[in-house]
């Protein structure tokens, strides 16, 4: 079943064309890293499969609702969105951060509100008492962790993620990367996820789908790129990395 499906989408920013006919989907419990240059339209994909933005040309389905059409409210708090400057509110506790959209629509009482993120804080490899401390309180890969615990508070039956692990050290980034390997693993999730770096995107992703000049060059298994990478394009990202 196909979880997310870009159908024909157009999307045109300052003159500058992101996408121009672009299609490919997502089956459910996928990882699908997306890489290209700066300027390519990643995080603008993001968005407009979050709702964010609308494409010129084209429709986009998310657990086959149109996303053009869908409640936008309710399609928002079905999807996970973890960035790569977290984005933590500093004035909330970590609690506060991760039972932020669950209390929004009042799922979760006082008492469930404590033993979700107990186990939110477990799932991403954090200890419980840091519940009660503030985004100040945390070293970069401590509030990656958090922004991912908040990501998947909603149950999101997909999962958004922009450079994730950019902003931190390279050792911060392996466990890290670890650790949504064993997510995804455990808790089979579907994750669509941007990077610069192609070594990521090969190392996590079970397809990677190259963006060049508002064009999809690539979109294959890590194994396929390797063996037939399709374009210049492509063979440069590879050697480069």
């Amino acid at each position: 079943m196909n979880l997310l499906s870009i159908e024909h989408l157009s999307k045109s920013y300052s003159r500058r064309q992101l996408f121009d006919d672009t299609s490919f989907f997502l089956q459910e419990g996928e990882k699908v890293g997306i890489i290209g240059i700066n300027g390519t339209g990643k995080t603008t994909l993001l968005k407009m499969i979050n709702g964010l933005l609308m494409p010129d040309k084209g429709q986009i389905f998310v657990d086959g609702q149109d996303v053009r059409t869908a409640d936008q409210t309710r399609l928002r708090r079905g999807i996970g969105y973890a960035i790569q400057n977290v984005g933590l509110f500093p004035h909330m506790t970590v609690r506060q951060n991760i039972a932020y959209v669950p209390s929004l629509s009042k799922k979760w009482n006082k008492k469930e509100e404590e033993e979700q993120t107990r186990m939110l804080l477990k799932t991403v490899g954090l200890e419980a008492s840091m519940a009660d401390r503030y985004p100040l309180e945390l070293s970069g890969g401590q509030k990656q962790r958090v922004g991912i615990a908040r990501a998947l508070a909603a149950k999101p039956s997909l999962m958004l993620m922009d450079e994730p692990f950019g902003a931190v050290d390279s050792i911060t980034r392996k466990g890290l990367q670890k650790e949504l390997k064993r997510l995804h693993k455990e808790m089979t999730l579907t994750i669509l996820f941007v990077t610069h770096d192609i070594r990521e995107a090969l190392l996590l992703g079970d397809r990677v789908l190259i963006m060049e000049a508002g064009k999809l060059v690539r979109l294959g298994t890590p194994e396929e790129v390797k063996k037939d990478p399709g374009s210049d394009f492509v063979v440069r990202l590879l050697d480069e990395n």
